[in-house]
């Protein structure tokens, strides 16, 4: 879940959108904390890098991310020109907690990328150079369900066809997320029929409209929160904003995405029209998760980390 996060501000488009509702089943009186084991008031987290397969440094970053336990979890971009990188990582590394980010645009001015299923089954979802979209907005207003559906299913079969036996589903730029209900259907359709969660949390399904009067099952899997940065927490200091995010973490299972990168000729190139998400934040956001910073505020604040994989099992 990406750049338009705040492309479109996550924190000004929750207020703008705060008070819709999601029908949420409510079967399970337990907590999920409770229902994977662990006590009432356990303060549980997913410390999640996305993007993978995006970029030479993006992998390589992510991989001494997941390799030294600084964080454990990711998801791997499967539409972008370094997945084959990502998927051999993947297939080497079986306790990692490898999900997809599933892809319906391309941001970047000058570095682009476009389906994985044939074009001419997807022609909604491209522009006039046969690439993806630039932005959720203009992906919305084009692309046809039905072709959403058949792309994000290429994805998926690709990344098994290669190896990976993806953990969870997520969305880029939160195109699933943010635009409309049917494109959130699909989403979860997904997530039920390879029996894997799709990222969902319940701040989340309070205040998207493409969730409005969507009705879970007991199979869903919901976490409490899904954490990431701003670009106005970028200006102030990303070591800054994640100690503060890690310090106020209340019980339950939460969600902290982040992106890592080597900030370096590759990532200065790719992302040299914008400094939102650009190479300095990613760089930022490896320097402090594979810090000691980080490992300190966990143990001192009793933080529990789990992984995707914890979380499937309840949907089997």
């Amino acid at each position: 879940m990406n750049r338009i996060y705040a492309y479109l501000s996550v924190r000004l488009l929750w207020l703008l959108i705060l008070g819709q509702a999601v029908c949420l089943n409510t079967a399970h009186s337990q907590s999920l904390q409770e229902r994977l084991g662990y006590p009432a008031d356990a303060k549980l987290l997913i410390l999640h890098a996305d993007d993978l397969g995006m970029s030479h440094a993006e992998n390589q970053a992510s991989f001494e991310g997941l390799l030294s336990g600084a964080i454990n979890s990711a998801s791997i971009m499967v539409p972008c020109p370094w997945l084959t990188e990502a998927a051999t990582f993947a297939r080497g590394f079986a306790k990692a907690d490898m999900g997809l980010h599933l892809t319906l645009t391309s941001e970047w001015k000058y570095y682009k990328w476009g389906p994985t299923a044939p074009r001419n089954a997807v022609s909604s979802l491209l522009d006039s150079l046969g690439y993806f979209y630039a932005d959720c907005a203009t992906l919305a207003a084009h692309a046809r369900p039905e072709e959403v559906e058949i792309e994000l299913r290429a994805q998926i079969e690709k990344a098994k066809a290669m190896g990976i036996q993806p953990t969870h589903l997520d969305s880029h730029m939160g195109c699933l997320f943010f635009t409309r209900p049917e494109f959130f259907q699909i989403y979860l359709k997904l997530g039920r029929e390879y029996q894997i969660p799709a990222m969902l949390g319940r701040d989340m399904l309070t205040q998207l409209p493409a969730a409005a009067g969507v009705t879970l099952s007991d199979k869903d899997v919901v976490v409490d929160r899904v954490l990431t940065a701003s670009p106005e927490d970028y200006k102030g200091g990303m070591a800054a904003y994640y100690e503060r995010t890690l310090r106020a973490l209340q019980p339950g299972v939460s969600v902290l995405l982040m992106h890592l990168a080597y900030e370096g000729p590759e990532m200065r190139a790719m992302t040299q029209e914008r400094p939102d998400w650009g190479a300095a934040w990613r760089q930022a956001d490896f320097d402090f998760f594979t810090g000691d910073t980080c490992r300190k505020i966990l143990a001192e604040e009793g933080i529990q980390l789990i992984t995707w994989k914890e979380l499937g099992k309840l949907m089997k």
